[in-house]
């Protein structure tokens, strides 16, 4: 399945109303998109992101489902693991999930997660069974090498960049990794989402940078076993994170996957193509309703 599509301006940020949601202690910042008494949806953003990285494909699907998207811990506008030995597991992030689900109400939902939130998902799909009625993954690495982990470690542990404004923030702003192929107004707008000032003034981004100091080597392919339900894998045409290999390893262990890719996109899927994105989704969703 591949969606030739590339049309950035058909799809404008989708209006949304915050709330919040206590979660193991934590209070979750939660986008809800609407249209409520349609089936649900829930998107899971990746890692140092937030759930507006959802903003343009959540007009696609909003006359259908009622779309939300959630910050996780330490992320967006969601409160961070204070203790001194903060929770940023993936065993943490999918036990939240399912908590948020259940205090959102969810039932058969359509379960949506963007690289690390990918991998968060899977384990939550896997682990909670009988909660999400179908899974789409966007571009994860789902067995992260030591190397990258080691690199996460190094970043979680040193001081980030800082702005004295936010005209200043939003002049430097780049989405991690590199290689986006995004519009400008794109960037702009998930910029504006970004950053915010810390306690001294100086504009930071929006996450725990303990989050990288934290992190744990993942294999999640082990996790596929028990995944029953209806799944996608999406990959960006430019990314290199689902392998032929990689697909086949998932493929072994869950026979159902099926796999798209999002021509003209890297890594940042729904913001650099989200009309692409959009289409491949709905091919999925329709065919297995």
């Amino acid at each position: 399945m591949s969606a030739q599509l590339n049309n950035h301006t058909e799809l404008k940020p989708a209006a949304y109303t915050d709330k919040f949601i206590e979660v193991a202690g934590l209070k979750l910042h939660v986008q809800d998109f609407g249209t409520a008494g349609k089936p649900a949806m829930l998107c899971v953003h990746g890692g140092a992101a937030h759930a507006h990285w959802f903003d343009f494909i959540a007009s696609g699907f909003t006359a259908d489902y009622h779309v939300r998207a959630i910050d996780q811990r330490g992320h967006g506008d969601s409160e961070w693991d204070k203790s001194p030995t903060p929770d940023y597991s993936y065993g943490r992030y999918a036990a939240d999930l399912n908590e948020a689900v259940d205090k959102l109400g969810l039932r058969d939902f359509v379960l949506v997660g963007h690289s690390m939130g990918g991998v968060v998902s899977t384990v939550f799909a896997s682990t909670f069974p009988g909660r999400a009625k179908a899974f789409i993954l966007i571009d994860s690495t789902i067995c992260m090498p030591p190397d990258r982990i080691a690199n996460m470690h190094a970043v979680g542990n040193r001081e980030g960049r800082h702005y004295a404004t936010q005209e200043e923030f939003l002049a430097n702003y780049k989405v991690r990794p590199a290689g986006s192929v995004a519009t400008r107004e794109v960037i702009q707008h998930i910029a504006r989402h970004s950053g915010r000032p810390f306690e001294d003034g100086r504009w930071r981004y929006k996450v725990d940078r303990r989050i990288y100091a934290m992190r744990e080597r993942m294999d999640s392919f082990p996790y596929w076993n028990n995944i029953k339900i209806p799944a996608l894998l999406v990959k960006g045409d430019r990314s290199a994170r689902i392998t032929p290999e990689v697909i086949a390893e998932v493929k072994s262990r869950a026979p159902q996957v099926e796999v798209a890719e999002v021509s003209n996109s890297d890594h940042h899927v729904t913001l650099d193509n989200p009309l692409g994105f959009v289409h491949v989704m709905r091919e999925f969703i329709n065919k297995n309703k």
